[in-house]
């Protein structure tokens, strides 16, 4: 039977809630995780999955972790206290993003060229090591932010903080959101 992972789209309404909007983007994650296990197990050759997969490497992975590093954790950073002590955890993750960016590009490059060989890459048992390796890391660092900063950040930040941080998120979209009719 041939799964059906697809990745869905985050309503950009969402937006107005940024951490709804992160909350969204961290289940897409976990799909995208999904369909490279699919990739990883397959043995014959989808190049529409293969694509997919590397279109979401390419762009929205990028995105939400310029979306985390230059908006989200420092505003993290500036509103929890001490007692918090989130700065070891916000340290790891940062440390973990500049990893997965780079382990990102290595996935990519690796289905590029089984998209151009047309092969599948659960044929090779290193392929599948690589693919595995970083669905498996994704999942741990989802569910770090999901079990730790989410929470946090919903005790810490004020309407004011979730307002402009939607904004910045919205306007990296190439959307404005409008402020509320008072």
């Amino acid at each position: 039977m041939k799964q059906t992972t697809e990745i869905e789209e985050v309503p950009l309404e969402l937006l107005a809630e940024p951490l709804d909007w992160f909350f969204a983007e961290h289940y897409r994650h976990r799909q995208l995780c999904q369909m490279i296990d699919e990739v990883c197990a397959a043995t014959v050759f989808d190049g529409d999955k293969i694509g997919k997969v590397v279109a979401f490497l390419g762009h929205d992975l990028s995105l939400h972790v310029i979306d985390e590093e230059e908006d989200f954790f420092p505003l993290l950073r500036r509103r929890c206290l001490p007692e918090d002590e989130v700065e070891g955890v916000l340290g790891m993750l940062s440390a973990e993003h500049r990893a997965d960016v780079a382990k990102a590009s290595q996935v990519s490059d690796l289905l590029k060229a089984c998209l151009l060989k047309e092969c599948a890459p659960g044929l090779d048992p290193s392929r599948r090591k690589i693919l595995s390796e970083f669905a498996s890391q994704e999942r741990r660092h989802l569910g770090l932010e999901n079990a730790v900063i989410l929470p946090i950040a919903r005790l810490r930040l004020d309407a004011d903080d979730l307002a402009t941080l939607g904004r910045r998120l919205a306007a990296r979209r190439g959307r404005v959101l409008h402020e509320p009719d008072a």
